[in-house]
């Protein structure tokens, strides 16, 4: 664009075209973003991911720390047992700690 003596871009005078695209684009994207409005999730459901999560990730976490730990010292079954079921303990404790607070 030319630029005048002051260093400023001039301003061109206002389009009705442009103006007129940009309100049907604004009225378009609002009823799109109505239509795909995304719903509430279910507090029943993250309940659900909270319970599976720990009781798959407890013993998992638990098994997989174990392994590494038998590997380190070519001591096989011990660790992995040992902490699989520490870490089932402690999924269960978490599930016993999340049924026993207080709903919102």
């Amino acid at each position: 664009m030319a630029e005048d003596e002051t260093g400023e871009v001039p301003k061109l005078p206002p389009d009705a075209r442009l103006e007129s695209l940009d309100e049907r684009l604004e009225r378009l994207q609002q009823a799109e973003a109505k239509r795909t409005g995304r719903a509430q999730p279910d507090p029943t459901m993250r309940v659900v991911q909270l319970v599976m999560g720990h009781l798959i990730g407890g013993p998992l976490g638990g098994a997989l720390i174990g392994w590494g730990l038998d590997t380190l010292f070519k001591t096989f079954p011990l660790f992995l047992l040992l902490l699989l079921f520490i870490g089932f303990g402690i999924g269960v404790w978490n599930v016993f700690r999340l049924s026993n607070r207080p709903t919102k």
